[in-house]
């Protein structure tokens, strides 16, 4: 076999590939031989069918089957000897395989970039210094205390004002007749001044009386969410049956054990802390994480193969679908397609390959590898994060190999990243929004 390879860039090379007469001649021989032995044709005993018979009935398909196994056979040695790091499915346009020539085909490959030694020491890095206030922790009191209100009838007769919770059974025309997305709903719920339906509709409901009947005309605007309403006028017909007030427990100890399981408001202001800490632990990793990828790709200039953004965008895709699928929906309800999300989400997939390419490079370059603590911690974290068992995790991960070596990857980027921190020059800073939120 005799090969050369092409240039076509930095990571596109076409190997130009040819195997010898003889190689072919040998294959076709053996492919013949071996159906001659299971061929059941009339006229002849198994064995002893006449290859000239056998080439007139089944050329095509033995043609096809030995090309086929030449070009893989052909492909894998070429590629042990280029030692090409491909990545994707090559393109091969496989020609017709002709007796007494040789075989000659080409396979374009897409292969890793070539990086050279990535100096990610030293970069400068701000953290940010995010300090929990009473007033964090007061709000988030504020929100559970919202969470668990009640509400029950106005007693006083008066008018719906904003921010009522009003209970009224509506009935929208379109045209003077009955209209499927807005047909006849009794006893719906809905808090005045939110903007539920549309502001024009809220607007209409303050001012009513229990028991009033109004008719309330909608102008849906274009852009409108549901597309079956978008720009549509719709008359309304609507009647108040109740006004509600919202009834708020007092923050106290009985608000903590209806929260959970605290003993106390002590209690349960310190777990708020806790999670508060633990979001700007996130936050903060993030916003190291976007800084050294910004600065590390700005100075490291390479190709990304289009297959690996490809694989990267099915992830997204992919992850896209489950996460519909789990609020019981799917994307083309929501009026979403998988090309609309690639071709929103392909820059942000292109910057996750350079990512992954950049710590790769430093993993390597740096002789970095796992030990067995750090491997058992990596579980730890995983079994809290998803709430289950240690033990089932590892058995989950173990049992497939590429699962596995995933699980140890990630966690060797996750050590790198880390490295990179270590060894840049980082200045604390309070951020401009947490400043102002202080002063209010």
């Amino acid at each position: 076999m005799q090969f050369t390879v092409e240039d076509l860039s930095s990571v596109k090379k076409t190997l130009h590939i040819e195997i010898p007469r003889e190689a072919v001649a040998r294959e076709l021989d053996s492919a013949y031989r071996k159906l001659g032995k299971t061929a059941k044709i009339k006229g002849f005993r198994p064995g002893k069918v006449p290859r000239s018979v056998l080439e007139r009935m089944f050329k095509k398909d033995v043609h096809s089957d030995v090309s086929s196994r030449l070009i893989q056979d052909s492909f894998i040695d070429a590629l042990k000897k280029t030692e090409l790091e491909i990545v994707g499915r090559p393109q091969v346009d496989p020609p017709d395989l002709k007796e007494n020539e040789p075989y000659s085909y080409d396979a374009t490959v897409e292969v890793k970039p070539v990086i050279g030694s990535i100096d990610f020491k030293g970069l400068a890095l701000e953290k940010s210094v995010y300090r929990i206030s009473d007033e964090e922790i007061d709000l988030q009191l504020k929100a559970l205390q919202k969470r668990l209100a009640s509400f029950k009838p106005v007693e006083q007769q008066r008018d719906a004002q904003n921010g009522d919770h009003v209970i009224i059974t509506y009935e929208g025309l379109k045209d003077g007749k009955p209209f499927a997305e807005t047909q006849k709903t009794e006893n719906f719920a809905v808090t005045v001044g939110d903007g539920q339906i549309l502001k024009e509709f809220d607007d209409g409901l303050v001012g009513m009386k229990v028991g009033e009947e109004k008719e309330i005309a909608v102008q849906f605007p274009p852009d409108y969410g549901n597309d079956q309403l978008a720009g549509l006028k719709i008359d309304f017909f609507v009647t108040l049956n109740q006004i509600r007030e919202e009834v708020l427990p007092d923050v106290d100890d009985e608000l903590a054990k209806q929260v959970g399981n605290y003993k106390t408001l002590s209690e349960l202001r310190d777990q708020i802390r806790n999670n508060l800490q633990e979001g700007y632990a996130k936050r903060v990793e993030q916003e190291l994480n976007e800084q050294i990828f910004k600065a590390l790709i700005e100075k490291t200039d390479f190709e990304v193969p289009d297959s690996m953004v490809d694989y990267e965008l099915q992830a997204i895709i992919e992850d896209t679908e489950r996460s519909f699928a789990y609020r019981n929906q799917s994307m083309e309800d929501a009026g979403i397609t998988r090309e609309s999300i690639a071709e929103k989400y392909r820059d942000t997939a292109e910057k996750q390959v350079r990512r992954h390419l950049i710590l790769d490079t430093i993993i390597r370059q740096e002789e970095m590898t796992l030990e067995d603590a750090e491997l058992d911690q990596g579980f730890d974290e995983m079994a809290k994060g998803f709430n289950q068992p240690v033990e089932q995790i590892k058995q989950y991960l173990m049992a497939e190999k590429e699962k596995l070596e995933n699980f140890k990857h990630a966690l060797l980027e996750k050590k790198a990243v880390k490295l990179i921190i270590d060894s840049g020059n980082i200045t604390e800073a309070v951020p401009a929004d947490a400043s102002r939120s202080k002063q209010k």
